[in-house]
């Protein structure tokens, strides 16, 4: 039995957490729950972080939540294990850091949830993807009801929410749920390779566009509009736009520094 449930790494200006209950395919029980917590509320004081990477450990992403827990209490058990989840799905909206899943094996319940609230999504060949709740006869968390229709639209999200069928990486990929689908042996090095270039990135504008991207669905445009000229107005004074412009005038890469 593994005794740490969440890896924390760091390479560069990358974090990485990997959820490490193989034995569970990696499923979501408190002790997992308070581990990401605290590793998210670390990367929200942390500026040097710019892009998160989450993945998991054995042949699963995440399989879902510990029915375990909620066999012994429902109500309790999902109160305990649902509280730190959503406090660490609210700090990783608020990042300016990118957030990017690793995903294969299977992604069902509680792990498509969080996948979902990543920014994006590289899944291997032959995952397996299952929204879950409703065959145990309730509703979806950590985010789902929020995420899944800004990304597939009403009729889909209630299709995969209500219907509660498996489906794979090419379905996922059609839907939007992922951004690309990669064979199982390259998955690892495609996922470093894009976390790195994100990395490499302008991470306060990041910041302002994953923000205003989801606060999109929410307003009308001229407050819209109001809230991309300030967003402009915040980046205008880094240091980074000053060197993507000084970068396009002398006809060459831009070398952020994420400031």
């Amino acid at each position: 039995m593994t005794t740490t449930p969440l890896l924390v790494t760091r390479q560069g200006a990358i974090a990485t957490l990997q959820f490490n209950r193989p034995e569970a395919m990696n499923a979501l029980d408190l002790d997992t729950a308070q581990a990401l917590l605290a590793a998210v509320q670390s990367i929200a004081q942390d500026t040097s972080v710019r892009a998160v990477l989450l993945k998991g450990s054995g042949r699963a992403f995440v399989a879902g939540g510990d029915l375990a827990l909620l066999r012994a209490d429902p109500v309790q058990g999902a109160r305990a294990l649902l509280t730190p989840l959503n406090e660490a799905m609210l700090l990783l909206q608020n990042l300016d850091a990118p957030v990017i899943a690793q995903v294969h094996g299977a992604a069902a319940g509680a792990g498509l949830s969080l996948m979902l609230m990543c920014d994006f999504v590289l899944a291997a060949e032959g995952t397996k993807f299952n929204l879950a709740y409703i065959n145990l006869g309730t509703s979806c968390d950590v985010g789902a009801s929020w995420a899944l229709p800004r990304l597939v639209g009403l009729r889909h999200a209630l299709e995969i929410a209500m219907l509660g069928e498996t489906f794979g990486a090419d379905e996922a990929l059609r839907l939007g749920l992922v951004n690309r689908v990669l064979p199982a042996a390259e998955l690892e090095d495609a996922a470093q390779a894009f976390a790195q270039r994100l990395a490499s990135g302008p991470t306060r504008a990041y910041g302002h566009m994953r923000r205003l991207m989801r606060s999109s669905f929410d307003r009308d445009l001229a407050p819209q509009l109001q809230a991309e000229a300030q967003s402009f107005d915040a980046c205008a004074r880094t240091e980074d736009l000053r060197e993507g412009l000084e970068a396009f005038f002398a006809k060459r890469a831009p070398q952020f520094k994420g400031q």
